[in-house]
């Protein structure tokens, strides 16, 4: 029987001789190897943390110790070592989550898959073990990428006023987040990462002087007392110990011994420690460790052998924005390109290598992105900040104030708009346009295949006292389907515009081909249907009101949440208009949806043409 086999609980872990570790972190290895080629997901982050994660479950004891992992696409090793082996439909419909799930077991305790927020997780966890007095411990996971967020360095700021907090930070240091981590913090871990002489001194210190007969002992004690400045000069650690966080490393993430060690010091400390660990993305699988861009950061279906994709996507919505905007960089040197460490996933890295004057990736910081961007227009420039659509909800307050208000010419491109299946709540970009809605002369457009994102790109970099928002969904980009005539500015999609319509629909963006089918479908049934692209949706354009008022009823299809969403913006328009015609909104409930392919949770949501004929059909 294999090792892993075994393994179905921490306790069975610590059990294990310790001969037996090395064979249990091949035998993970070649599971996640085997196991995430068939179903995607996270791949190289995994593979790194292996001896990290057995270390943590065999010093600490989950549950009754906390482990919060930041951001979790890395806790597959964790769901393994916790009783759950069962990957074949990971990421599916009824599996397994990629990211900690508290349904799934009670060792998952963070489902949030957005960055930086562990160690203010575990920090309120430790505290309130320690006003219970519960001799428990709290352990926050985080990346060298995920340091870079603002919001670890608050709850750093806190951790370190609280001497006695049982709290272990471990820093996952493997030099990237998506891709290499940059800026001032990832050049101090690199001096960290980079000098070790000061624990080879020490070790030489103590074997020597100790050996001195009388004194030596004596010597050895003054040389260690001398530990500060030699930490500062042979390893510039101070910014964390001068914050008043006691801190272990550099250790090789990948010597289990090593960690484990540093762990057991760090538990036996009796306040908030950080341990500074060197791991490397995609250990021990080739195809993954020598991928220069991101070391298999996530896969999807992909031949273990090869380590090549099994399915051949056809031309994303991301590509399509990608060469739009290498070509106005081309034209325009007022165009200024911000990402929040994912350079390659929102399509940058063509501009990038156009235009390395003109590219600025801050890190997990979109906060810090959104009012620099500010700061960029008012100096004349015209800032593209590309990101996920969720993560947009980390800067409203930097959009609303800095922004808005300040009638800033910014344009957000919101990637992975939408439902975007496999990564679950955290990852649907599902509430950006019921945010954004909440913002004065802001302008958003919602393109319906790739022919139309070029178009609204230039369009958007054009506007100069607003900030313009963008967004498209996950995956391949729409066939273009050409507008049959335009009608009070909007485009017309279907339907005959001299006719009054029994049903006006107002297509939001990727919408635009179950809009047409909904039409269709009402159509053969002999109703007068008139589909309509805003293009730009917020605010809503008084084309729309127009035709509302020759319409007998107002249907909005849009993949966002129907409260706030566009067909929530479109009544609000009509009742302060005084046009009196009903509106139906079809949309994604106000709830969070687990993970699933894009169709099936459009399907389960009733956000397809036969449950929209169906709800509409009584009305007609």
């Amino acid at each position: 029987m294999a090792v892993l086999e075994t393994i179905t609980s921490p306790t069975d872990l610590k059990r294990l001789p310790v001969e037996q570790l090395e064979t249990l972190a091949r035998e993970i290895r070649a599971f996640l190897v085997a196991e995430v080629s068939r179903s995607g997901g996270h791949l190289g982050p995994n593979l790194g943390v292996v001896e990290l994660t057995m270390a943590i479950h065999r010093v600490f004891d989950s549950p009754r110790d906390t482990v919060v992992f930041d951001t979790g696409h890395q806790s597959y090793v964790h769901k393994l070592l916790t009783g759950r082996q069962d990957f074949a439909a990971l990421r599916t419909r009824g599996g397994l989550s990629g990211y900690p799930s508290r349904a799934e077991s009670e060792h998952d305790v963070v489902e949030n898959s957005h960055a930086s927020t562990s160690l203010s997780w575990a920090e309120g966890i430790a505290r309130g073990y320690r006003l219970r007095g519960e001799d428990r411990h709290a352990i926050a996971v985080i990346g060298d990428g995920a340091l870079t967020g603002g919001m670890a360095w608050e709850a750093l700021n806190n951790i370190a006023a609280n001497k006695d907090l049982p709290l272990v930070i471990v820093v996952n240091d493997n030099e990237r987040s998506y891709a290499p981590t940059i800026g001032g913090l990832a050049d101090h871990l690199a001096m960290l990462r980079t000098n070790r002489q000061y624990e080879q001194v020490l070790d030489w210190g103590k074997d020597k002087l100790t050996r001195t007969p009388v004194v030596g002992r004596a010597a050895y004690q003054a040389f260690h007392s001398m530990k500060k400045g030699a930490k500062d000069f042979w390893a510039p650690q101070g910014m964390f110990e001068d914050l008043g966080i006691k801190y272990l490393g550099p250790v090789d993430g990948h010597d289990e011994a090593s960690v484990e060690q540093a762990l057991r010091r760090a538990r036996a400390f009796h306040g908030p420690v950080l341990v500074h660990v060197i791991t490397q993305k995609g250990r021990g699988y080739d195809h993954a460790s020598n991928d220069v861009a991101d070391q298999f950061h996530t896969v999807g279906k992909i031949n273990p052998e090869t380590g090549l994709p099994l399915e051949i996507a056809g031309r994303s919505w991301t590509d399509e924005f990608s060469d739009e905007m290498l070509a106005l960089g081309r034209e325009r040197n007022d165009i200024v390109a911000i990402t929040a460490a994912m350079m390659m996933p929102v399509g940058l890295k063509p501009f990038a290598d156009a235009h390395p004057e003109r590219i600025i990736d801050v890190g997990i910081a979109e906060q810090h992105a959104t009012t620099m961007a500010a700061g960029l227009a008012f100096s004349g420039m015209h800032p593209v900040i590309a990101i996920y659509a969720t993560f947009l909800n980390r800067a409203f307050d930097q959009l609303l104030m800095d922004c808005a208000m300040h009638r800033a010419g910014v344009t957000f491109v919101l990637d992975r708009s939408g439902v975007t299946g496999p990564d679950g709540a955290s990852h649907h970009g599902m509430w950006d346009m019921s945010l954004v809605s909440l913002v004065p002369g802001l302008r958003l457009a919602a393109p319906r295949d790739g022919q139309q994102i070029r178009r609204a790109l230039r369009e958007a970099v054009d506007v100069d006292d607003a900030p313009t928002v963008i967004r498209f969904p996950k995956g391949s980009a729409a066939e273009p389907l050409e507008a049959i005539a335009t009608l009070e500015g909007l485009d017309v999609l279907a339907g005959d515009p001299v006719v009054d319509p029994e049903v006006l629909i107002v297509s939001v963006g990727a919408m635009a081909a179950t809009a047409t089918t909904v039409a269709e479908k009402l159509a053969a049934e002999g109703h007068d249907v008139l589909v309509i692209d805003p293009r730009w949706v917020l605010p809503v354009p008084d084309g729309v009101i127009e035709l509302a008022r020759r319409a007998g009823r107002v249907a909005v299809i849009e993949d966002n949440t129907v409260a706030g969403g566009i067909g929530a913006e479109v009544a609000r328009s009509l009742d302060e208009a005084d046009v009196a015609v009903p509106v139906h909104r079809f949309g994604l409930p106000k709830e969070f949806i687990d993970h699933a392919s894009r169709g099936q949770v459009l399907e389960s949501v009733g956000l397809t043409p036969d449950p929209i004929v169906e709800r509409l059909r009584p009305h007609l």
